[in-house]
C-alpha cells in the first residue's frame, strides 16, 4: 500500500476511533444512568469539557476529510501520488497531532499546539494542489 493510500486509510480510520471515544464517552453516561439516550447535545458541551472536545475534534475531521480525501484520491486515481507520496504520512501525522492536543487542553499552549499542526496539514494540502494542479 502507498503513503498516499495509507493517508487516506488512516485519516479515515482516526475519525472513526473519534467517533468510538463519543460513543464510549455517551454510552457511559446511559449505563450509568446518568443520562437519557435522548439528551445529548449534538455539539457534546453538555456532558463535559473533554466530551465537547471530542465532538469538536471528531467534526473537524469530518469537516476536513473531504478536501484531504479528494486531493489524495485524485493523487491516486491520476497516477500522480509521486505528488503526495512523501508528504503522505507527515499530513496524517499531523492531523492527528491536531487532534490529540484539542483532546488534552483547550488552554493557549495546547491551542498554539493545535494550530500549529492545522498549518502544517494546510502548508502540505497546498503544496499537493499546486504539485496536482501543475501535473493535469
Amino acid at each position: 500500500m502507498t503513503h498516499t493510500a495509507l493517508a487516506v486509510l488512516g485519516y479515515a480510520t482516526w475519525t472513526v476511533i473519534l467517533l468510538c471515544g463519543i460513543f464510549a464517552h455517551r454510552g457511559a453516561l446511559i449505563l450509568t444512568g446518568q443520562r437519557a439516550l435522548n439528551t445529548f447535545s449534538p455539539h457534546g458541551t453538555d456532558v463535559s469539557p473533554f466530551g465537547g472536545r471530542v465532538v469538536r475534534a471528531h467534526a473537524n475531521c469530518v469537516e476536513n476529510l473531504p478536501v484531504a480525501g479528494a486531493v489524495l484520491l485524485l493523487a491516486v486515481a491520476t497516477a500522480h501520488t509521486e505528488v503526495t507520496e512523501a508528504l503522505a504520512l507527515p499530513f496524517l501525522g499531523a492531523r492527528i497531532a491536531q487532534s490529540t492536543a484539542h483532546l488534552i487542553s483547550t488552554g493557549t499552549p495546547a491551542i498554539t499546539v493545535r494550530f500549529t499542526f492545522f498549518l502544517v496539514q494546510l502548508a502540505i494540502l497546498t503544496w499537493w494542489i499546486v504539485g496536482l494542479g501543475m501535473l493535469l
